[in-house]
């Protein structure tokens, strides 16, 4: 005969309560276990404070603000440089007159020192148009003691007034020092300084007026014994006055070519 299954006892209100609450329970566990987690956090304010960013921020070296005379150039270093001298080439201009007297005068009030300093503001910007690091120095610049560069030169221009001469009192004139302690190598920059200068402006070089003002030239005897020096006379204000006043970028490109003309040669 068949065997009748044994009938089990009837669960009770609070079995049953029991065993839905832990369905439910284990329900939901396995929901989250199997569900990707997402932050459900809601932000207050999505952007991140000032604070924030730098502490996040890798610290950088602070900026450095280059003025080359015509432009401020902002640019962040890589590196903290050594000496804020760059490692060349470097060259000096010295404006005659500049911040210290007006030089020669003309009856129309032009003077030496305006006409100097025009030049030597537009040889300083033709050199560092080509990479080229300039001071642009007064007459009398307190840095000219010891002053070390690859190059230094003075710009002066000539009298203003009549003068007899023969030949007529026309022409540029360049020399160095004559207590020179590297005479070969000055002798390179001022040959360098003629050959451009003529070329430049048509020019004849006057050698004949050349005088111990120049040969004995104050910034000699200041500046480092082995920076190379010169001067140069652009021309005379009387008979120049239209190559040097009117046209002062032919004579600041001679310069600036002669001054590349000896750099190049070194």
């Amino acid at each position: 005969m068949a065997v009748r299954p044994r009938q089990r006892p009837a669960a009770s209100r609070s079995h049953v309560a029991g065993l839905v609450t832990i369905a439910v329970i284990g329900t939901f566990a396995l929901a989250m276990l199997a569900s990707p987690r997402t932050d459900t956090t809601v932000p207050i304010d999505s952007t991140p404070t000032q604070a924030a960013v730098a502490a996040l921020s890798p610290t950088l070296p602070p900026p450095i603000t280059i003025n080359n005379g015509s432009s401020v150039v902002t640019a962040t270093p890589i590196a903290t440089p050594q000496d804020d001298r760059p490692p060349g080439p470097y060259v000096g201009i010295v404006a005659g007159h500049w911040g210290n007297d007006s030089g020669a005068e003309c009856p129309d009030g032009v003077t030496e020192g305006q006409v100097n300093l025009k030049i030597a503001e537009l040889v300083t910007k033709k050199l560092r148009e080509k990479g080229v690091w300039v001071d642009l120095l007064q007459e009398f610049d307190s840095r000219l003691k010891g002053y070390r560069a690859d190059i230094l030169i003075s710009i002066h221009a000539d009298s203003c007034e009549p003068i007899d001469a023969d030949p007529p009192a026309s022409g540029f004139k360049v020399a160095r020092s004559a207590a020179s302690a590297i005479p070969h190598t000055e002798d390179k920059l001022v040959n360098c300084l003629i050959d451009e200068y003529k070329r430049a402006t048509g020019m004849r070089f006057h050698e004949n007026s050349i005088t111990p003002d120049m040969t004995s030239y104050h910034s000699f005897s200041e500046i480092d014994g082995d920076t190379p020096a010169a001067i140069i006379e652009t021309g005379f204000l009387y008979l120049d006055y239209n190559m040097i006043v009117k046209q002062p970028d032919r004579p600041a490109q001679g310069i600036a070519n002669g001054i590349m003309c000896f750099l190049n040669s070194q």
